[in-house]
This record gives structure tokens, C-alpha cells and sequence, in this order.
């Protein structure tokens, strides 16, 4: 994994994934992208509890920072979202609309001068799937803990060489244990510290209070300023984060965006990083649909091989 040759070779794969999806991206949705920046993906079921609406969050909190400090070293990044939504699920909706109005304002903001980059790939299926998980840097595997049953995109998204930034939910946890605790961006709080949080008479508005960057961002939503000046538009969101927020996502922002910062730190270093990618690879072999079967065969069905002539 540390060998610089085949760090390179690695490199050289990914960027041409990278590049292959880039010109997907331009032609989908008119968004021109860096393939040699971070690609940072979120491709599942668009819902409350898979909080893509937290990624969301966190795009507009560097936006508004690179607003504040143009000149600040950053290091690009290329947002990717892709899923639906149950056709009658509001917020849901909402949630899709916000994410393309983040893009449409971030895409086109000269003080970002291109350093982030959105974009809502459309049609989320199995063949736009095989060019998205090749290309991804970081998978974002985000829902609050103890709701995830246990998904397969995350697998996926490792096989392919993508460092996880995670809750401890569902498949992270495992994921996380067979590809080392130091190569997993774990953030957010566990599944009985959500329950206890809940059951103690949670208050999503003193989050809101006491945190500086997420008020100004919530703010900013609530203006309209993402919205043509509507500020009705966003209103129901906003309404059940500072009210209800029932997936946590207030109560689990300051960790996930300070987490979203040792990202970062790690992109800028392409020899620590590279190492830690092919290691998530390398690693991730128990999770093979060969071995699952295999299992399956020995603990549960009781079968034995049969050689066919």
C-alpha cells in the first residue's frame, strides 16, 4: 500500500474514472467538473434519516467560508448526490430541491472561483452505478445511527478504493473493523447516545443556539437566499430541524463537519491518502458475495458442494 509505484498506477486509475464521470456530469447536468479534485459522493434512497440534508449543511458551511476568505487554502472539492425520493414524500422532495439550489448557487459564485463544485446526478440506477463507484474519494455513509439496517453502497464504494466517512450504523461499524479504525472517518453519535439524547427531551433549537457556523447556515436557508428571495420555500425543512429534527441533524453537525475537516487535512497529503484507499480495497474481501454464499452453504443450509460432469 505505501509502495510509491503502485501508488502512482492507483492514482492513474482513479483519475481515469474520475474523468470518465466527469464527462458524465457535463453531459447529464451542464455542471463542468475537476476530475483532480476530491470526489465526494452520496448515491442512495433519498430520506430524512439518510440525512443527505446534513451533506447539504456542510456545502453551504464552506461556501459561506470561502465567501468570508477567498484567499483561504482549500482543497477542491466535487459533490455528488444521486437517488429518488418515494413520490409522495414532501420533505424528501425538499430535500432534492435544496440540494440542486445549494448547486445552482455554489456552481456559479465567482468568490468560490470553481474550488466546490455540486452536482444532483439524475436517474440514480445500476448502469450510471458502475461508472459512480469507481470514481468516488470519499463515500458518505451518514444516516443516523441505529436506522440503517444494513446497506450494500458503502461495500461498494470500499471495494472501489473510497476512504468511508461514517456513523457507527449498520454495515460502517463492520466495514470500519475489517479496514482499520485509522482508514474510516467515524463522526456522529452512537446508536444509545441518539436513543438517550431522544428520551432526555431533545431540543434541536439549542444546537442551533450554541453553534455559530450552524445558525449561520440555517439562517442563510431561511432568507432565501436559495430561493429567489422566497424565504417560504425552504420553510417546512428548516421548521423540522429547529423543532423536531427527528434524524439528529443538529445534534450531530459540529462532529461531521469537524471530522469533514481531517478529510481535507488527509486529501492534501496524495501518499497517505492513496495508501489508505487501497487499503479499504484491499481489505474489504469479507464482504464478497463469494464468501457470503459460502457461509450461507456451511451455517444455515447445510450443502455441500457437488461437482458437475
Amino acid at each position: 500500500a505505501n509502495d510509491p509505484e503502485f501508488q502512482g498506477q492507483w492514482r492513474e486509475v482513479k483519475l481515469a474514472a474520475k474523468r470518465r464521470l466527469a464527462g458524465l456530469i457535463e453531459t447529464r447536468t451542464g455542471v463542468a467538473v475537476d476530475p483532480g479534485s476530491l470526489f465526494d459522493i452520496q448515491v442512495k434512497r433519498i430520506h430524512e434519516y439518510k440525512r443527505q440534508h446534513l451533506n447539504a449543511l456542510h456545502i453551504l458551511s464552506l461556501y459561506m467560508r470561502l465567501r468570508r476568505q477567498p484567499d483561504a487554502v482549500f482543497a477542491p472539492r466535487t459533490f455528488v448526490f444521486g437517488g429518488k425520493a418515494a413520490p409522495g414524500y414532501f420533505l424528501a422532495k425538499l430535500i432534492i430541491k435544496l440540494i440542486n439550489s445549494v448547486a445552482d448557487i455554489v456552481n456559479t459564485d465567482p468568490a468560490v472561483g470553481g474550488r466546490i463544485k455540486v452536482a444532483f446526478f439524475p436517474d440514480q440506477n445500476v448502469k450510471n452505478a458502475q461508472h459512480i463507484y469507481p470514481a468516488a474519494d470519499l463515500s458518505e455513509q451518514i444516516s443516523m445511527a441505529g436506522k440503517e439496517a444494513s446497506g450494500t453502497g458503502n461495500m461498494k464504494f470500499a471495494m472501489n478504493g473510497a476512504l468511508t466517512i461514517g456513523t457507527p450504523d449498520g454495515a460502517n461499524v463492520e466495514i470500519r473493523e475489517e479496514v482499520g479504525e485509522e482508514n474510516f472517518f467515524l463522526f456522529g453519535l452512537k446508536a444509545e447516545e441518539a436513543q438517550a439524547l431522544k428520551a432526555g427531551g431533545y431540543r434541536p433549537r439549542d444546537w442551533y443556539e450554541r453553534d455559530a457556523t450552524l445558525r449561520e447556515v440555517i439562517d442563510f436557508i431561511s432568507s432565501g437566499a436559495l430561493a429567489g428571495g422566497d424565504a417560504g420555500l425552504f420553510r417546512p425543512l428548516v421548521d423540522n430541524l429547529l423543532w423536531e429534527d427527528p434524524f439528529l441533524v443538529l445534534a450531530d453537525f459540529r462532529s461531521y463537519v469537524e471530522c469533514q475537516e481531517q478529510v481535507g487535512l488527509l486529501w492534501q497529503q496524495p501518499s497517505k491518502w492513496t495508501g489508505k484507499s487501497i487499503l479499504n480495497a484491499a481489505r474489504i474481501g469479507k464482504f464478497s458475495s463469494d464468501r457470503a454464499v459460502r457461509e450461507y452453504c456451511e451455517r444455515i443450509w447445510n450443502v455441500k458442494p457437488l461437482r458437475v460432469k
